[in-house]
C-alpha cells in the first residue's frame, strides 16, 4: 500500500484514504484529481473493502474513462474482472440492456444519434399536426430547433407525461381566467391580453404533443435518444425497487468525475443509487463548468453541500502544471463570477478571513510569460502568431511542436490560422470533432459509390479519373472535359466511345470502366461497406497508401474506417443495405447540417501544433498557449437563446441571479488560460473585415492585460508595424528535421495482437497499427452469429432462473439443470442474431443458415436435461504479466460444482481430436488460465474448445511447465512489439502461410 500512496500529497492522500459517506472535491485546473480518483478506487480493492465491480466511476467521455481505467491497471499488481467504470450513457445503456424489459422497454433497441433524430422526425413530420410551429420553407433548423427542446427536457428529467400535464394545467388556466375565475398557481398567465393568453396555450400543448409524439416515435421504432439512457435508468429504478436494491447493494462505493458537467437527471440518477449510505465521492470545479449548452447543470455542484449537508470536503490546490503568474491572473479574473461560485457560497457564512480558498499554488517554479500581440487585421495577427512560434521554437530547440496550441472561441477562426500555417509550412493538427465526408480519402470513396448509383453523375465521375491510382494525365483529363462540353456527353459516356485513343489510354480506360462494371454488379446485392472494402483493395488505392509517411497512411486510413464504421452504422439499422440506400441516408444527413464526426486522440500523430477551439482544449495542457481572436463579439459571444426555451414552471433548477451568459463565457476564458503551462498570448486586431472596426474584448480589460479598448485600438494601429508572410521579422525556422512520430503501445495486448506479431510483425502494423480495413469472411459472420445466439440463449437460461451476471462466483449460480428453454426459443434467437455479410451467394447464405440450425438442434439435444451451470458469459479478464496489461473475452466460464470452474472457448472451424491440438492452439486458453488465477481467485479444473460443428469437446487442463512456458511467450512478443514501436520498425515475415493473410494484395513483401 506505501508505493499506492507514496507520491500524494495530504490533500489527495486525504481524498484516497477517506472512509466513508459523501465527499466533494473540489479540484482546480492541474491539481491531479484524476490520480487522485484513479488511486481511491486502486486503494479500495488493494484495501478489501470494494471487489471490482463494486465500485462505480462514472465520467463524461470514453476517453476519460480508458484513460481512469488505464491509470487503475497500473497501480494494481494484480489482474481482475471488468470494472465499472464508464460514461453516464455508458452506465445507463447497460444498465437497460439488463433490465429494459422491466419496464416495458424492447430488447435490442437501437440509440440514436442526433441524425437520426432529425431523419426520424423528418420523416414522420406529418405525424406532429402542427401549426404555430409549422415550418414555411425548409424544416432542417425546425427539426433541429425541436430536438435540442426535448433533449433539454430529458436533460432536466421533465417526461412528456408531465409536459402534456402542464399543458392541460394551462388550458385550464386559461379557461377559468376567460371565465373570470382563478386558475391554478403553476400556468397563471401574466398578461390580460386574451389573444397572446390563447396563443402561448396553443404554442405549449403544441410542443407537449410533439415532444409526446416524438417519444413514442422512438419506441414504435425500438429507439432511444441520449436522453433516454438516463431517464429510463431513473424511471426502472423509482419503479422497480428489487432492481433499485440490487444495484445499491452491489455499489458500495460511488465516484464522479467533471460533477459540474452533469446535468439534473444525471445527479438524480446518482443520488438514487448512493442512498441509503451515500458513499459517493464527486470531483469538480466549478470554475470550469463549460457545458452549459449540451445541458450541463452547474448548479448541482453548488446544490451538493445542501443535499449533503455533513459532506467531507477537500480543495486540491496544489497546482502541478502552471506557473504561479499564470494561475494568479485566472484567479483574480474567476472572481468576477462572484457570488456564482462554489468558493463564495461555502465562504459566505464564515466570519474573519476566508479558510476555504480556491487561489491555486504552483509547484513549478519560475515566472510564466503573460502578453499581449495586437495585428493591424486579422492576417497581421495570424502572421504575428506565427513568427513568435518560430521564435519559441527557435529559442528552445529541444522542445516538439506538441507544445504549441493556438486555441479560438470558435472553428471558424481555427480554418483561417490552419490555412496561414499551412502556407509557413509548419506542421499543425487542426482538431475538429466534425468535417469526416471533407477529407479527401472519403470524398474519394463517396464519388465513386455516386458513380456506381449513376454513371452519368458527371462531377463524381470527375473526381474519380482524378484519383492518383488511375493514371490519367492533366491533359487527357481536360480532353476529356472539353469533348464532354462539346458533344452535351456525361464524362462516363466519353470514357465509353472517347475518340482516336492511344493503346496506353486505352488500357487506362478500359480498367477503369472493368473496375465500374465490376463494383456495379456487386452493388446491387452487397452491402455498401462490401462495396467500399472492395473498392479500396481492388482499385490499388489500399496499395498505393501503404507507400506513404507511416504517420499518413494512418491519418488517412483513419479517415476511411470511420466512414466504414459510419457505413456499418447504416447497415444495422437498415433493411436495405446497399449503395443506394446509403447514398440516400448520407445526402440526408448532409442535408440536416451534418459534415461526419472524427474522434480526436491528442496523443496520437506526428509533432504539430494543435490549432482547436476552447472546449476541445479541455483536459489537455501545453507550454505555449495562444488565445487568439481575442476581440468583442468573438469572446466573449454575443448570447444566443434557445429557439424554444423551456416554460419556468417547468424548470426544476432554479438558475441563478446574475448574467448567465457572461459568467459562462469568463469560466470558458479560465480554462484558456489554465491549458498554458509557461506562456499564454493574448491576439487580437481591430480588422476582421467588414465596415465595423473590432474592439479590443471585454475579458481583456477585465483581466487587467490592458488600460482601456480605445487605447489599445489606436496602440495596435500606430505601434505595430504589419507582418506580411509571417517572416518580415527577421525570424526564420531553424532547420528542425522531420517532425518526430511516436507510435503509441495500445493500452492493452490480447491473443489475437500477440499472435499477429509472432506470425509477421508487418501484419501486425497492417492490422493493429495503421488498421487497414479488411474483406470480411462469411466463416466469421457465421461464427459471430452462433457466438451471440449461444450468449443469448445461456443470458435467458440465466434469466429464467432468476440470476444474473452480477451474481458471479455465488451460490446461486449453479441452481437448477431443469429444461427450461425449448428448442424454439432456440431458434428464434438464432434468427435474430444472425448476420448475412460476406456470403458469395444467396445459396452459400441458406446453406450456412441451416447449418448452424443443425448444429444447434444437436446442442438443445446434448444439454437439454442438464444444462451447464453458467458462471459467466463474455467475460471481460485483465491481468498483468511483467507490468503489461493482458486482455482477454472468455466466451464462458461453468460451474463444476466442487468451487472449481472450466473455461469454454468455441469454434465453429474444422473439429479436432484431443491429440492433434498442439501448443500454438492451446495458446488462447493458457491465456485465460493465466487471467482465471490471477483475477477470478478461482481454480480452474478444465479448459474447454468446444467444436459446434459436430457438438465435440476437447479437454485439457495448462501445467505449471506450460504456464510459465506461456508467460514467457507473453513477455517476449510484448517486448517485440515495444521495440518494433519504439524503431518504427516491423520486420516482414514472408512464408508460404502469405497467401491466407488479410493483406496480401497489398504488401510487396508477400511470398
Amino acid at each position: 500500500m506505501q508505493n499506492l500512496l507514496e507520491n500524494l500529497n495530504p490533500e489527495q492522500l486525504k481524498a484516497v484514504m477517506h472512509k466513508n459517506g459523501p465527499l466533494l472535491i473540489v479540484a482546480g485546473a492541474g491539481t491531479g484529481k484524476t490520480m487522485a480518483i484513479s488511486q481511491r478506487i486502486a486503494y479500495l480493492m488493494e484495501q478489501g473493502k470494494a471487489r471490482p465491480e463494486e465500485i462505480l466511476a462514472l465520467t463524461f467521455t470514453e476517453k476519460a474513462a480508458g484513460e481512469m481505467e488505464e491509470r487503475v491497471d497500473r497501480l494494481l499488481p494484480m489482474g481482475y474482472l471488468d470494472l465499472w467504470i464508464s460514461t453516464f450513457h455508458g452506465f445507463g445503456e447497460k444498465i437497460l440492456s439488463e433490465h429494459g424489459l422491466d419496464i416495458g422497454l424492447p430488447g435490442g433497441g437501437k440509440l440514436l444519434n442526433e441524425f437520426e433524430q432529425w431523419a426520424l422526425m423528418k420523416k414522420n413530420l406529418d405525424k406532429f399536426n402542427l401549426d404555430y410551429y409549422r415550418p414555411m420553407g425548409n424544416p432542417t433548423k425546425f427539426i433541429h430547433a425541436l430536438i435540442k427542446h426535448f433533449s433539454r427536457c430529458k436533460d432536466e428529467n421533465i417526461s412528456p407525461a408531465e409536459y402534456l400535464e402542464y399543458a392541460v394545467e394551462l388550458k385550464q388556466n386559461l379557461d377559468s381566467m376567460l371565465s373570470g375565475g382563478k386558475g391554478k398557481k403553476r400556468g397563471n398567465f401574466q398578461t390580460d391580453n386574451k389573444d397572446m393568453a390563447e396563443q402561448e396555450t396553443k404554442r405549449i400543448n403544441e410542443i407537449a404533443n410533439a415532444y409526446h409524439i416524438y417519444n413514442q416515435l422512438l419506441l414504435d421504432n425500438n429507439a432511444l435518444d441520449f436522453g433516454d439512457l438516463i431517464n429510463y435508468s431513473l424511471k426502472l429504478f423509482r419503479e422497480r425497487p428489487a432492481i433499485l436494491e440490487k444495484y445499491r447493494t452491489q455499489f458500495k462505493y460511488i465516484l464522479v468525475d467533471e460533477f459540474q458537467d452533469t446535468n439534473l437527471a444525471q445527479y438524480e440518477l446518482i443520488k438514487l443509487l448512493a442512498a441509503p449510505k451515500n458513499n459517493l465521492v464527486v470531483v469538480g470545479d466549478d470554475d470550469q463548468a463549460i457545458y452549459r449548452f449540451r445541458g450541463a447543470s452547474m448548479s448541482n455542484i453548488l446544490q451538493f453541500k445542501k443535499d449533503f449537508p455533513d459532506a467531507t470536503q477537500i480543495f486540491l490546490k496544489r497546482n502541478y502544471r502552471n506557473r504561479q503568474s499564470i494561475l494568479d491572473l485566472s484567479y483574480n479574473f474567476i472572481k468576477l463570477n462572484d457570488p456564482n461560485r462554489l468558493e463564495y457560497e461555502l465562504n459566505r457564512d464564515i466570519k474573519g478571513p476566508s479558510v476555504l480558498t480556491k487561489k491555486l499554488e504552483a509547484q513549478n517554479p519560475g515566472a510564466g510569460t503573460i502578453e499581449v500581440i495586437a495585428g493591424t487585421d486579422i492576417g497581421d495577427e495570424i502572421n504575428r502568431i506565427i513568427a513568435k512560434i518560430i521564435e519559441l521554437k527557435n529559442s528552445d530547440p529541444d522542445g516538439s511542436w506538441n507544445d504549441f496550441a493556438v486555441l479560438v472561441r470558435a472553428n471558424e477562426g481555427a480554418r483561417e490560422i490552419s490555412a496561414a500555417l499551412e502556407a509557413a509550412s509548419l506542421p499543425y493538427q487542426l482538431v475538429s470533432s466534425r468535417g469526416l465526408y471533407t477529407k479527401d480519402a472519403v470524398m474519394d470513396v463517396i464519388a465513386y459509390l455516386r458513380l456506381l448509383d449513376n454513371y452519368h453523375e458527371s462531377p463524381a465521375v470527375y473526381r474519380v479519373i482524378n484519383m492518383p491510382i488511375f493514371g490519367f494525365s492533366y491533359q487527357e483529363i481536360v480532353n476529356f472535359n472539353y469533348f464532354a462540353r462539346k458533344k452535351a456527353w456525361s464524362l462516363y459516356e466519353v470514357l465509353k466511345s472517347f475518340p482516336g485513343v492511344s493503346a496506353a489510354l486505352k488500357a487506362k480506360i478500359d480498367r477503369l470502366l472493368e473496375l465500374i462494371s465490376a463494383h456495379a454488379k456487386i452493388a446491387r446485392y452487397k452491402s455498401a461497406s462490401d462495396v467500399i472494402i472492395s473498392f479500396i483493395n481492388d482499385s490499388g488505392y489500399l496499395k498505393e497508401l501503404t507507400e506513404k509517411d507511416g504517420e499518413r497512411i494512418r491519418e488517412i486510413v483513419g479517415y476511411l474506417n470511420q466512414f466504414l464504421k459510419r457505413a456499418k452504422a447504416f447497415e444495422a439499422g437498415s433493411d436495405d443495405k446497399r449503395v443506394k440506400a446509403f447514398l440516400s441516408e448520407l445526402e440526408l444527413e448532409i442535408e440536416a447540417g451534418e459534415s461526419g464526426s472524427i474522434p480526436f486522440d491528442p496523443d496520437a500523430g506526428p509533432e504539430a501544433i494543435r490549432v482547436m477551439t476552447v472546449h476541445a482544449a479541455k483536459g489537455l495542457e501545453f507550454k505555449y498557449v495562444f488565445l487568439a481572436n481575442m476581440v468583442d463579439q468573438r469572446f466573449p459571444t454575443v448570447e444566443r437563446k434557445e429557439p424554444i426555451p423551456i416554460p419556468d414552471a417547468l424548470v426544476k433548477e432554479k438558475p441563478p441571479a446574475g448574467d448567465i451568459h457572461t459568467e459562462e463565457e469568463r469560466r470558458l476564458f479560465y480554462v484558456a488560460v489554465t491549458r498554458a503551462r509557461n506562456n499564454i498570448y493574448f491576439t487580437w486586431a481591430p480588422d476582421y473585415g467588414g465596415a465595423r472596426k473590432k474592439k479590443p474584448s471585454r475579458f481583456l480589460l477585465e483581466a487587467g492585460l490592458i488600460s482601456s479598448p480605445e487605447k489599445e485600438k489606436k496602440k495596435s494601429l500606430a505601434a505595430n508595424a504589419p507582418v506580411i508572410g509571417g517572416q518580415d521579422l527577421n525570424v526564420k525556422i531553424n532547420n528542425t528535421g522531420k517532425p518526430k512520430t511516436e507510435i503509441k503501445l495500445p493500452g492493452y495486448f490480447s491473443h489475437t495482437q500477440l499472435t499477429a506479431f509472432k506470425n509477421c510483425p508487418y501484419q501486425y502494423y497492417l492490422a493493429h497499427i495503421v488498421r487497414i480495413p479488411t474483406r470480411g469472411k462469411y466463416v466469421f459472420s457465421f461464427g459471430q452469429a452462433m457466438h451471440l445466439t449461444l450468449q443469448r440463449l445461456f443470458e435467458l437460461i440465466r434469466e429464467k432462473r432468476g440470476l444474473g451476471q452480477g451474481d458471479l462466483f455465488s451460490a446461486k449460480a449453479g441452481v437448477g439443470s431443469e429444461e427450461i428453454i425449448s428448442l424454439e426459443e432456440i431458434y428464434d434467437i438464432y434468427d435474430k442474431a444472425w448476420i448475412d455479410d460476406w456470403y458469395e451467394s444467396k445459396e452459400e447464405k441458406e446453406k450456412y443458415r441451416q447449418k448452424g440450425r443443425e448444429i444447434l438442434k444437436e446442442f438443445f439435444l446434448k444439454h437439454k436435461d442438464k444444462w451447464p451451470k453458467i458462471v459467466s458469459l463474455e467475460q471481460g479478464v485483465n491481468f498483468k504479466i511483467g507490468g503489461y496489461r493482458i486482455f482477454g473475452k472468455i466466451d464462458r466460464i461453468d460451474d463444476c460444482g466442487d468451487g472449481s470452474i472450466q473455461i469454454v472457448d468455441y469454434k465453429t472451424g474444422r473439429p479436432k481430436e484431443d491429440e492433434a491440438i498442439g501448443p500454438e492452439e492451446k495458446e488462447q486458453l493458457l491465456i485465460y488460465q493465466l487471467a482465471a488465477r490471477q483475477a477470478m481467485e478461482a481454480k480452474v479444473k478444465n479448459l474447454q474448445f468446444y467444436y459446434l460443428d459436430d457438438n465435440s469437446e476437447v479437454n485439457f487442463i495448462g501445467t505449471e511447465k506450460e504456464m510459465a512456458k506461456m508467460e514467457e511467450k507473453i513477455l517476449d512478443r510484448v517486448n517485440g512489439i515495444k521495440e518494433a514501436a519504439a524503431t518504427g520498425i516491423f520486420p516482414p515475415n514472408p512464408t508460404i502461410m502469405c497467401k491466407f493473410c488479410d493483406f496480401y494484395g497489398i504488401c510487396e513483401f508477400r511470398k
